[in-house]
């Protein structure tokens, strides 16, 4: 006789084997460290973000946002940004531009007021605020420019918008 079946055959994949793909950290982990996918490239939620992955990461891991609520959120400032990057473009100072994206310095104190129009809130609009100086910072560390963009960090905010 053998030993008591449990009346699963361990040896046949079954769902536990499966990757989570619903799992914020096993997409997030999976994306390569330098300019790459955001969790949600390909679906339909829109244009991918133009924020690179390890800013996602990094924006997860210090703002007091679930991880889950991050990508939405973004998504949610991007398209507010999308639809006034004329004037945005018009207005504010363009910190470096590539073809995915634009970075402009805005007056202290703007994700406040983005977030108040957006009815989010405080947190959200820290973590938001957070994306978009870290995104600055990471293109400012391989551009040799990180110091300029760090002192422009202290009397402005930074806001990203996808090309």
């Amino acid at each position: 006789m053998g030993e008591p079946s449990n009346g699963r055959d361990d040896d046949a994949p079954g769902d536990d084997d499966a990757p989570r793909d619903d799992s914020h950290r096993d997409r997030w982990s999976r994306l390569p460290s330098g300019r790459g996918p955001t969790p949600a490239d390909g679906a339909d939620d829109g244009p991918p973000l133009p924020l690179d992955g390890d800013v996602l990461l990094y924006t997860g891991a210090t703002a007091s946002v679930g991880p889950e609520r991050i990508e939405p959120l973004l998504r949610t400032a991007q398209a507010y940004l999308r639809e006034r990057t004329e004037t945005y473009r018009r207005r504010y100072e363009s910190a470096i531009a590539d073809d995915s994206r634009q970075v402009l310095l805005v007056p202290d104190g703007h994700w406040d007021a983005v977030g108040a129009e957006l009815g989010l809130p405080e947190r959200e609009v820290d973590a938001a605020r957070r994306a978009h100086a870290q995104q600055l910072r990471r293109i400012g560390s391989k551009a040799d420019r990180r110091e300029e963009f760090e002192t422009a960090l202290e009397i402005r905010e930074a806001v990203v918008i996808g090309e």
